[in-house]
């Protein structure tokens, strides 16, 4: 029951970094700089995937639905980030706090699966090159995706209604930059024990088993790059492969020390930094991690470049013209 009279709580101020107020001109450079080359890099990778008939194979189409993800997941946080350090503060409604913590939670765990089938994948394209085609069709790579979108749509649903059923009666106050787990739960006046863990639970199903058969894919793989006769091959391959583990770990490991072990201990601020790692910047590393080292999607990327160039211009006497 909620206390006698104490309203219940409308909306939240958002603190975002008020702490840093010298510093929020720089900080909305750097994060509209950010977002602006996540949105712009995820669009070009979807384009020219779809573009591209070579890009076609069920990595490609994974990184397309990343980069697709990618886009909105950055896009549920960011902008309103934004408007903060703008204006030094924003309030937000309670429902669209609400639908923020689905979108986060949902897009999150949409990710965590994604990235799961791709280390899957990868380990069938360098473990088990002869017997990849069978085991990673196309079917199988769409239902691969559909999974994972649809299990992600079920994970988000559960933390956000247990969230919306707890009591709020003030202050109404969040330390942090978006309508995250842990601050509601802290700004709650009503018991959030069985909130916490279910939470804590679908935490350790949904960021440590991804996380784990990540890894344990990971592992395969480096011990088959070790086998490589060609040191060039293996050095290529192998570094290839730990940027992607290295992206990977960067952010279930900032994940997990923010929702399987919480960091009541450190200071706001220092969870905001944390949760800045998986909500701003790996958004943006993912898929250039994942495109960039790849030969054959920059390859992609000129073609599509000179086709674009032979359209809108033409050449006379060895000079580039725009029509």
């Amino acid at each position: 029951m909620k206390p006698p009279n104490v309203s219940s709580v409308t909306e939240f101020q958002l603190l975002g970094f008020q702490n840093l107020l010298e510093w929020q001109t720089l900080l909305f450079a750097i994060f509209l700089l950010i977002y602006f080359l996540t949105v712009t890099g995820n669009v070009v990778i979807i384009a020219v995937v779809s573009q591209d008939q070579r890009l076609h194979s069920p990595m490609y189409v994974f990184l397309k639905h990343l980069s697709f993800l990618e886009i909105w997941y950055t896009s549920t946080i960011v902008p309103l980030l934004l408007a903060n350090l703008f204006s030094h503060g924003q309030a937000i409604s309670f429902p669209a706090c609400m639908a923020q913590l689905y979108f986060f939670v949902f897009f999150g765990a949409t990710e965590c699966f994604l990235l799961a089938m791709m280390a899957y994948d990868r380990y069938l394209a360098i473990c088990s090159p002869l017997h990849y085609s069978f085991l990673m069709s196309p079917e199988i790579c769409t239902k691969l995706v559909a999974i994972s979108w649809l299990t992600g749509v079920g994970t988000g649903f559960l933390p956000s209604l247990m969230i919306s059923k707890l009591d709020f009666c003030g202050p109404n106050q969040i330390n942090h930059f978006f309508c995250d787990l842990p601050p509601l739960m802290q700004l709650s006046c009503s018991s959030v024990y069985i909130t916490r863990m279910v939470i804590f639970i679908l935490s350790i199903a949904v960021l440590c088993i991804c996380f784990f058969l990540t890894l344990v894919s990971y592992v395969f793989i480096i011990s088959t790059i070790l086998r490589i006769p060609s040191a060039s091959g293996r050095m290529k391959t192998f570094s290839t492969c730990g940027s992607h583990l290295a992206v990977v770990t960067i952010y279930y490991g900032t994940m997990i020390s923010m929702y399987v072990h919480p960091n009541d201990h450190l200071s706001p601020e220092i969870n905001k930094i944390i949760s800045v790692f998986y909500t701003v910047v790996t958004p943006l590393l993912n898929p250039v991690i994942y495109s960039l080292r790849n030969q054959e999607f920059k390859e992609a990327v000129r073609k599509v470049m000179r086709k674009k160039c032979g359209i809108y211009g033409v050449r006379v006497k060895g000079s580039f013209f725009v029509r």
